[in-house]
């Protein structure tokens, strides 16, 4: 028998014997990911450029599993808002969800839009929030009473600012606009006398260039990458401050079925994307304002008294969510303590304390 038979021969008999071959030892498991966000928004772009190459990576490195993709952006399988029910609904088995979308089903995510003008540091925002997640067991319940696992929160955004079709230097000059916004950020109009109009990012460039809005509460990342310049060239540097807008979940049904070894490595990815995330919303927020200015938009500074004025002349937002969520048997207050006392020990220096007046 020469060397090409013997070989075929152990083949066969390997195969006779259910033996694993070394080509065929790496399990193969199929995943969808799943984002209603078209490719050009960042985080969908370093999911599809970052998280899954880094996921494949590690998985490739271990030499026994190994994932077939399916990706599905941009209203694919789901719209914007529609991530949360897709993977409760076993549509995709990971994904993105933008939380703003939901303060009904996942309100313990409204957090940092309750409390601005207290930083503008995605990555304190971020790590803050995941370390919170893990030690108040009712931050990720909410997901697991949807169908999901909770893996890591994302921080798009340095600060939110406000553009406009008309130029807008002071709180005055808001009465009588209608503004676009996420829904629980609309609230950072209220005394002013402007009409909020809550929707997703992707409709805000139609409804500016057709005056269904006036203007709309973005972050300059957001304003290029969707050529908002062309229909608002005006934005008001108000820094109200860094939010979390999106999870990274995964179907519960989908998790427990998963190797221990894949789970680890989702998680840990989901981090390093977590990181990844907050990192790029920081380093492109200058970057931004300079590609907006750039694209024919004029930036207005707003003054530290009309930053203040605008942070005291608010309801107190956060004690209210908190007395709502308490009301509920949800930990509210003692969230929104924990959260405020660890950024200002690590440095924040808020415009308005929300857990104390």
């Amino acid at each position: 028998m020469n060397p090409v038979q013997r070989c075929l021969a152990a083949v066969f008999a390997a195969c006779a014997w259910g033996v694993a071959l070394p080509a065929s030892a790496q399990q193969v498991i199929n995943l969808t990911a799943l984002d209603g966000y078209p490719i050009r928004a960042m985080w969908v772009k370093e999911f599809a450029e970052f998280y899954i190459p880094e996921v494949d990576k590690r998985l490739a490195a271990g030499g026994k599993y190994k994932i077939r993709w399916n990706q599905a952006w941009g209203g694919q399988i789901v719209k914007p808002g529609g991530v949360l029910e897709g993977i409760k609904r076993g549509l995709g088995d990971i994904g993105v969800v933008t939380t703003p979308f939901h303060t009904d089903k996942v309100p313990m995510q409204a957090l940092a839009y309750v409390t601005p003008f207290v930083t503008s540091d995605p990555l304190l925002v971020a790590r803050t929030l995941d370390r919170l997640a893990e030690q108040i067991r009712e931050v990720k319940q909410e997901f697991s009473e949807h169908g999901q696992v909770y893996l890591a929160t994302g921080v798009v955004l340095d600060s939110y600012q406000l553009f406009s079709k008309t130029a807008v230097k002071q709180l005055s000059d808001l009465k009588g606009l209608k503004v676009n916004g996420a829904g629980t950020n609309l609230r950072y109009l209220d005394g002013l006398g402007a009409i909020g109009v809550a929707g997703p990012l992707t409709t805000y460039y139609n409804n500016l260039q057709t005056g269904v809005v006036n203007g709309a509460f973005l972050w300059p990342e957001a304003a290029v990458s969707f050529k908002i310049a062309e229909v608002a060239p005006y934005m008001l540097k108000a820094d109200l401050g860094s939010v979390n807008t999106k999870v990274v979940t995964a179907n519960a049904e989908t998790w427990k079925r998963l190797p221990d070894a894949v789970k680890k490595v989702l998680l840990e990815v989901a981090i390093a994307y977590r990181d990844r995330l907050a990192e790029i919303a920081a380093s492109k927020g200058k970057t931004s304002e300079e590609a907006y200015a750039k694209a024919g938009g004029t930036i207005t500074p707003m003054t530290a008294e009309g930053r203040a004025a605008w942070a005291k002349g608010l309801p107190n937002l956060a004690k209210e969510w908190a007395a709502s969520m308490d009301g509920k048997g949800k930990p509210g207050s003692k969230l929104l303590a924990a959260y405020m006392d660890a950024l200002r020990a690590a440095g924040a220096k808020p415009l308005r304390d929300w857990d104390r007046d």
